[in-house]
């Protein structure tokens, strides 16, 4: 097996980069988890066919010049200064152009997941358009903002100045998470924006829609555009003779497109985590923006949350999967089959850094895919973890993955249990020997950090190489079954059916 060490970048190509046309998030804070780590997790939805790579940016010393969007062929004209010195950080970028990091961390411990689409009012954009030339979009967040923001607050504070001075491409909510604090930060039009802190005993679940509601600029929990406010007040999308700012209400839509495509997916996690919360589905805007769980929430609760597709309770009927496919569902769920990746963030402030930040990664569609671990200090990965492109190939580990995700389709209500099982028993054996390596890791890096890397190194391509292996084995399972499926509806027998 090759590896792709630190010091080796991925070539760039020239494509054009797509936004993502969904995703799901989740934040909790660390009072509300079951270890008190800060967990956040997000599902990344737009084409099957988009190869997602893993990249580590190693740190630059004496750079000058521009970052440029459109040197990679990136979305917009978005060019923003280098920063002198550059700190080292991970992405999982787009194929096309190593662009939309989707999530990473740095080597100051700020962690990034982004981005969440999310839609302004038609008629407060008119006023305040994105700004689709050069502003800033999804593409660029990760690799402006990890290389130099050295806190989660400081990252806010500067794709805050970028969204007021240049604005932003489109809109976007975006998690920050550090040893300290977990924030998620919203657009409004294209030069306003807010951001609020989790409550530590508190999570939120957003889909596509604006969710922030409260705002106090004197509050050291909440962030915001100084004219946030004020500009809302003064084009009449907030009076305050009617009642307290309502940042949602001024700023993003709501309309019968929310109602459908995605309030059920927030109110079915809020459902999961707070089973007592009674409210219907209609209710939309009203939902809770942070809610406490009934619970102790655990990265294994966050991974069924992305796995989600309606296939219990109180919304079963909507299931677009398990009696047979319906495209035509009109509610959409957490977990589709155009999910490129989805991961779940967790970071214990009590561990060493380079394994106290975790990412658990699922390529493709979440239901269908398994999550291993990439802890935020790896320095090596397998050299396929950074191929892969928009048509399916025999090596990239991104299609690994689709292609049997793919084949389960064919025949979701057999085929799924088979692939969910074995995937449930290997995120569970995982989970043991995570702990026991992690254990074994903290003793050696006070000896012989040279070892504790390599160790770290070695065990995480090892968990790789065995989700990879048991990928293949269950695409050579799903074959047979589908293969003895088709002969026997097509077997053309003889009257002694014997050839």
């Amino acid at each position: 097996m090759f590896f792709r060490k630190l010091a080796l970048t991925l070539a760039v190509t020239t494509a054009l980069s797509a936004s993502a046309l969904a995703c799901t998030t989740v934040v909790v804070g660390e009072g509300a988890t079951a270890d008190g780590s800060f967990l956040v997790a997000r599902a990344a939805d737009s084409s099957a066919l988009k190869a997602q790579h893993f990249v580590i940016h190693p740190a630059k010393k004496n750079q000058s010049g521009m970052y440029r969007t459109k040197d990679h062929d990136g979305a917009t004209n978005f060019e923003y200064p280098l920063p002198k010195e550059s700190m080292r950080y991970t992405t999982v970028p787009n194929w096309k152009t190593q662009l939309h990091g989707a999530v990473g961390f740095n080597e100051a411990g700020v962690g990034i997941s982004g981005t969440e689409s999310i839609f302004a009012r038609d008629d407060a954009l008119k006023l305040d358009p994105y700004n689709e030339e050069t502003g800033i979009t999804e593409d660029d967040i990760h690799d402006v903002v990890l290389p130099r923001a050295k806190t989660a607050r400081e990252g806010i504070e500067i794709l805050g100045s970028i969204v007021e001075t240049i604005g932003a491409g489109e809109g976007f909510g975006v998690v920050f998470v550090d040893q300290k604090e977990v924030w998620y930060f919203e657009t409004g039009t294209g030069h306003q924006w807010i951001a609020h802190r989790t409550p530590a005993d508190k999570y939120m679940a957003t889909g596509n829609q604006g969710r922030l509601r409260e705002y106090d600029p004197e509050r050291e929990d909440m962030m915001g555009s100084p004219t946030v406010m004020s500009w809302a007040k003064e084009h009449g999308f907030w009076n305050p003779e009617e009642g307290p700012f309502d940042f949602a209400a001024a700023y993003t839509r709501n309309d019968e497109r929310d109602r459908v495509y995605n309030d059920p997916r927030v109110w079915q996690i809020q459902k999961l985590l707070t089973p007592s919360l009674e409210q219907p589905v209609q209710a939309g805007r009203s939902f809770p923006v942070w809610a406490a769980p009934d619970q102790k929430v655990t990265v294994a609760d966050l991974k069924a949350i992305m796995r989600n597709h309606f296939e219990s309770g109180e919304l079963q009927s909507h299931d677009p999967y398990t009696k047979r496919l319906r495209g035509d569902e009109p509610y959409r769920p957490v977990s589709v089959f155009r999910t490129y990746e989805s991961h779940v963030m967790q970071v214990r402030p009590w561990l060493p850094r380079a394994i106290g930040e975790v990412t658990y990664l699922a390529m493709g569609m979440a239901d269908l895919s398994v999550y291993f671990p990439v802890y935020s200090g790896v320095s090596a990965y397998p050299e396929h973890f950074g191929m892969g492109t928009d048509k399916a190939d025999d090596k990239s580990l991104y299609w690994k993955f689709r292609k049997l995700q793919t084949l389960v389709m064919t025949d979701y209500p057999t085929l799924a249990p088979i692939v969910k099982k074995a995937y449930a028993e290997f995120e569970k054996e995982v989970e043991g020997r995570m702990k026991t390596f992690e254990d074994s890791y903290v003793k050696t890096l006070k000896k012989d950090p040279a070892a504790a890397q390599k160790s770290l190194d070695d065990f995480n391509i090892q968990v790789i190489a065995d989700a990879e292996a048991l990928t293949a084995d269950l695409m050579n399972q799903v074959f047979t079954i589908r293969t003895a499926d088709i002969q026997k509806d097509n077997f053309f027998a003889n009257r002694k059916k014997k050839d």
